[in-house]
Formats: C-alpha cells, structure tokens, sequence
C-alpha cells in the first residue's frame, strides 16, 4: 500500500502538498499501482531473510517430509482458499479501508478495529523479526562485528527510503521485491546444483538421506502421535514464512483495473506456494539430516559461497522486505487514523504527504531489534517469531470470518452468489453452456465457499490454539507470553471496541452490500480501465522505460 495521502481524481502521481507537521483531512487514495506491481508484490510480499533463518531447525526435528506436508496443508488449505475469499468480496467493493471496512459492514465494527491493530501487530513484529534474522546470518558469517551494527544499517535504509520514496512506492517496491525474487531464485538455484553434484566434491547427494530413516522425524511423542506433532510444527513456522500475499485485501482502493487485476493476483499465491515453499524446501529437505542446516549453511559446506556473496545475499533481500514491511504496517496506521480508530496524530505528514508520525512509530518499534546486543541473535529471533506467528494466524482467520459474515447476508437476502467467472469459456469449450441467472452478477465469485471457509476457520483457529503446544510440557512462562500474546491482543481490542463503541453484532438481512452508495463511485472509476482506457495509458508509460524494465514489467502483466 501506498504510504502517501493522495488524491482520487487524475491519474497524476503527484501527492497532496499539506504543511510540515500538519494534520492532512482525510482524502480517497488514488489507484496508483498497476497489475505488474500488485502482482509482484503478492508473489514477493514476506519473502525475507526470515524465509531461510530456522528452516534447518525445523528440518532437524521433524524432517523434510512433514515439512512439504505443513507447507501443503497451511499454503493450500488455509492461505489459497482465504484469499480466493477474500478477493471476490474486494472485487466487488474496492474500497478504501478494504478488509477492515467491510469487516465491519459484514460482522462488526469491534472486528474492523480489532484486524487493524492486529495488521499493524503483526507487521511490527515481523520488521523486527526481520532485522533479528539479518543479525543472526550476518553474525554467522562475521563474528568480529557487533550484530547490533547490521541492524542499525539495514533499519536507517529503510526509515530513509519510507521517508522520501513515497511518490515512487510503486517503481520502488517493483524494483525491491523483483531483487528479492531473482536473489531468491538464485539462492535455490545454487542449491540445485549443489545436491545434483556441481560442488568441488562432484557429489550427488540429493534425496540421499531419505532412505535411512530421517524422512519424518518423531517429535515430542513416539509413533504415529510424534509425526503428527512433527507436521504441526512444520505448520507453525509455515504460519510465518507465508505471511505476506495480503496485499488485496488491504490495498483494494489503490490497485487500478480492480475488478481484473485482483481475482487475476490472488489465483497466482498457488504459484508462490507450490514453487518458492514447497520446492524450495524440498531441495534444501533433500540434504538435510538432523544437523540442522539453513540454506546458507549448505552452501557454504559445498564451498559455493565466498564471504561476500552471503552478504550481499542477506542484506539485499533483507532491506527489500523491510521496506515493504515497513510501509504495509505504517499505512495500515495511518488508515485506522482515518476512520477514527488512532490517535489523529497519526495523520501527521510532510510536504510531500508522508505520514512521518507512522514511519517513526513503526521504525521506534522496530528498536527492539537492538535485543541483540544484549542477548544470542538467534534467542531474539525467535522471540520475535513466537510474537508474530500467532498473530499472522489471526489476521488471516478474521478474514475468513469476514467472508462468513458476507455469504450469510447474501443467503438472507436471497442473492444467488455467480460471477462473471462462471461464464467464461472453459479449458476445452470455446464458449460457457451456462448463463447468468436475472439478478446481480459479481465481478468474481471464490470456488467451493461452501465449505471452504469452515475448512480455514478450523485450521486457523486450531493453530491459533495449539500453535505452541510443546511450552505447557515442560511449563514455560516466557514462551507462553511470546507465543500468545497476540491472540490476547486481538480479543483484547475487539472487546475493548465494543464495549467504548456498544457496537453490535451486524443482522445479515440487513447489510447494505452497496456500502451506502460507494459501490456505485467504484463503478463510475473502474469503467475507465474496463473500457480500455487504462491499459493504453498503462502501455504507453511502459513504452518510455528501458527495454529490460519493459519486459520484466510485462511478465508481470504490465
């Protein structure tokens, strides 16, 4: 999401000059971000050094199998179909406040306040996590440096970058997150090679230790009881490794073509899920023993990686994500600050229209990360983890509530749920035998919603559950406050709203799924690219870009 203030009307990228320090009047955001960086965006969003700090832990005590299985049953059984939800409830209202707003037209208000502070929680605490992971590669790599000193860096980049890059969020996130993926493709390239015998040993020893009983790993019990508890842990860190393909539900009001553009983005998490965690994980799985080994771990035991190249690796990838962690947590701020939900100095902003109150709230939570230096970087990591995980569940569970709240009220007014979707011609027909039937046709209507969203109500409220099952046995108070506080978090502040506001449960008879007229202003903007407009302007600011971003722009549909 776009850090600025900015105007509705044109198709200028220019932000709302306001005074230093002054409180900006609330303002519609303007549809700024095309199809290629929505699109990238979703397929890069959370992929940071994270993603590679922990895996060999993880793999040293449940083992590769139940590993791909935890990214099975959490990417494609909770994450995919939420999302699928979730976009043709977006699609049809792309409004500002997205998720939060029609939370609190399809169940509650308490529920749009409580995902707001549980958005900007979770993104807080995955900054921090972030940078606690860049100290503990990078101390891995070079001891003789304080880690604190990496921290300090790779934060003061980011604050500077969220500061003065908020008329280019768009082309600088594009360039950033296409960094992260080609850095990250890279990394599981080498990886490839490496278990397939180009290493200076010439051995191949790929899948090698699946055969001697390290497949699947016994974990806190014996039997068939300790695989499946195996597989559980291997669903927690998948909780925080996909955390970050929420942008549509967030940035609705800001993704131009809508109506297109957000079914199209949330088909592709399938993509990121099965290629980038499964694939990824199976090729680091297919070395892996009960030593614990990270990616960076493996190449240096094949003596593919110099000193240098982790670092340029581990700093990349790690200022990328902490730019756009920084700016998805500090906008999803400044947003509760609109609609009355923060403090309104919240929406204090410079010339330029960035939010800087929010900025440097978020970058002084992001201090925590200095822990470092007075404890092991890999401790402060995983307190950091056990802070976000819980809450990452939650964010993605209220949504799923959401979409109930949504399919109840289209039930009780008797509105059939068919998208233009379903009438498309299939893979093997070049037309659709079925037609729409006489009433409201939805932009995009989400496959088996049925069930589906029972299925994710389940798995994301058992997992809140029992995400730390193994602190109770030996008792651990530390990790019971790290791991469980952000439950604790999100029911406090939905509580607390209802009872300040006295809100009250929405009836789903009436819920106006027209948002008070802004459904009929969404139409009114969304013809302009549905009637071909925008995709002419979009190519005809491409044509002026150099030849290598125009073909890397157009691979992600620009």
């Amino acid at each position: 999401m776009t850090a600025s203030l900015e105007k509705a009307d044109g198709d200028e990228n220019i932000s709302t000059p306001v005074a230093d320090h002054a409180v900006v009047p609330i303002q519609q955001t303007r549809r700024g971000l095309s199809p290629r960086h929505v699109q990238l965006m979703t397929i890069a969003g959370g992929f940071g050094v994270g993603l590679f700090v922990g895996v060999g832990g993880v793999l040293s005590k449940a083992g590769p199998l139940p590993l791909i299985i935890g990214y099975l049953i959490y990417g494609l059984g909770f994450i995919w179909p939420t999302m699928l939800n979730v976009a043709e409830m977006v699609a049809w209202l792309p409004i500002r406040g997205s998720i939060y707003e029609l939370a609190s037209r399809f169940v509650d208000a308490a529920l749009g306040f409580a995902m707001g502070w549980i958005y900007f929680y979770a993104g807080a605490m995955l900054v921090c996590t972030e940078y606690s992971a860049v100290a503990t590669v990078m101390q891995y790599w070079n001891t003789d440096i304080n880690p604190a000193v990496w921290i300090a860096i790779a934060l003061s980049f980011c604050y500077f970058m969220n500061m003065v890059a908020v008329r280019w969020y768009g082309e600088a996130e594009f360039i950033m997150g296409s960094t992260r993926i080609l850095l990250i493709l890279g990394l599981i390239m080498a990886t490839f090679v490496t278990i397939v015998g180009g290493n200076p040993h010439h051995d191949a020893y790929g899948f090698r230790n699946w055969k001697n009983g390290d497949m699947a790993h016994e974990y806190y019990a014996e039997g068939a009881t300790g695989i499946f508890l195996s597989i559980c842990i291997c669903v927690r860190y998948a909780v925080f490794t996909i955390g970050g393909p929420d942008i549509i539900s967030l940035s609705a009001s800001e993704i131009r073509n809508p109506r297109k553009t957000i079914p199209k983005v949330a088909k592709l998490i399938v993509g990121r899920i099965l290629f980038f965690y499964v694939v990824g994980s199976l090729l680091l799985a297919s070395s892996a023993t009960r030593v614990t080994l990270d990616f960076w771990v493996r190449l240096r035991t094949a003596k593919l990686a110099q000193q240098r190249l982790p670092g340029f690796w581990v700093f990349s990838v790690s200022i990328s994500e902490g730019f756009f962690l920084d700016s998805s947590t500090f906008s999803s701020c400044c947003l509760d600050a609109q609609d009355g939900q923060a403090p309104k100095i919240f929406l204090r902003c410079t010339k330029s229209g960035v939010p800087w109150v929010c900025v440097t709230a978020v970058t002084a939570i992001s201090l925590l990360s200095f822990l470092v230096a007075s404890a092991s970087a890999s401790e402060v990591f995983s307190w950091f983890l056990d802070f976000t995980t819980v809450a990452l569940v939650v964010k993605f569970t209220a949504m799923t509530w959401v979409f109930i709240g949504w399919c109840r009220a289209l039930k009780a007014q008797g509105i059939t749920r068919q998208g233009e979707n379903n009438f498309k011609k299939s893979l093997f027909k070049k037309t659709s035998d079925r037609q729409p039937a006489p009433g409201i046709v939805f932009p995009y209507t989400a496959p088996c919603a049925s069930w589906t969203p029972y299925l994710c109500l389940f798995i994301g409220g058992s997992t809140s559950i029992f995400i730390r099952f193994d602190i109770f046995q030996p008792w651990s108070l530390k990790g019971f406050i790290t791991s469980y506080f952000g439950l604790a978090w999100f029911f406090f502040m939905f509580i607390f709203w209802k009872v300040f506001k006295r809100t009250k449960f929405v009836t789903p008879a009436t819920v106006d799924i027209f948002a008070d007229g802004k459904k009929q202003a969404v139409d009114e903007e969304c013809r302009f690219w549905e009637e071909g407009f925008g995709d002419e302007a979009e190519r005809d600011a491409l044509a002026k870009k150099h030849v290598i971003i125009r073909t890397w722009a157009r691979f992600w549909g620009g």
